[in-house]
């Protein structure tokens, strides 16, 4: 495996959206900062580690520890999945593969809706959460963040945008009085970046980064 050159913090996604939000976050924090300098693990040839753990944290710290040993280079990773009160927090860290296998979207929200078809709308609460954390080698002890997007469910699916729940996912902000009662789905992605879970977590854990690259 090459890490190429300049590179000096990487993050565990293959989505390049996902890369370009996070050097976003960090240019006002680090300014001048080459943008090579921030790259992605589709650049590198690593494998994914078994998501084996019992919380957001517990994957999200398997990840970037992976990747961190792996090429030498401090490592962000995140985990996040929806949490519905009515089920106990489920389906929490399976939230991708709810319905038995993962990453079959349409059927994750089918069966969730089928599951709380009889549950009206004052329990309808449900949560993103994400935990995004930073391994970097020579560092004490990871830096760990987790932050939640508060919301209620809908009774069926609304826009096309976002992925996974988004489609049923109304945020507490368009559910409040004066709010439009649109669901994630229906937000432009900037606007849903704004307020999500993993927004808030990548702002929250951005000082920390822009520290280690200065």
């Amino acid at each position: 495996m090459t890490v190429p050159g300049g590179a000096r913090l990487v993050l565990a996604t293959h989505n390049q959206g996902k890369l370009a939000e996070l050097r976003a976050i960090l240019e006002p924090l680090a300014p001048g900062l080459d943008p090579r300098a921030v790259i992605s693990a589709a650049l590198l040839e690593v494998p994914e580690p078994v998501e084996d753990g019992v919380s957001f944290v517990d994957n999200a710290l398997l990840k970037a520890r992976a990747l961190s040993m792996a090429t030498g280079l401090p490592a962000v990773a995140d985990d996040s999945g929806l949490c519905v009160d009515v089920l106990g927090g489920a389906p929490g860290i399976f939230s991708a593969r709810w319905c038995g296998r993962h990453g079959d979207d349409a059927a994750n929200l089918r069966l969730l809706l089928d599951q709380i078809a009889d549950v009206s709308d004052p329990h309808r609460t449900a949560r993103f959460t994400c935990a995004a954390v930073l391994v970097a080698p020579g560092q004490a002890g990871p830096t760990v963040v987790e932050r939640s997007m508060e919301g209620r469910l809908a009774h069926e699916p609304a826009g096309e945008g976002g992925f996974g729940y988004d489609p049923i996912f109304v945020p507490a902000s368009e559910d409040a009085p004066g709010g439009s009662g649109r669901t994630t789905a229906q937000m432009d992605p900037a606007e849903k970046n704004a307020i999500s879970h993993r927004g808030q977590a990548l702002r929250a854990l951005a000082p920390a980064l822009a520290e280690l690259l200065s």
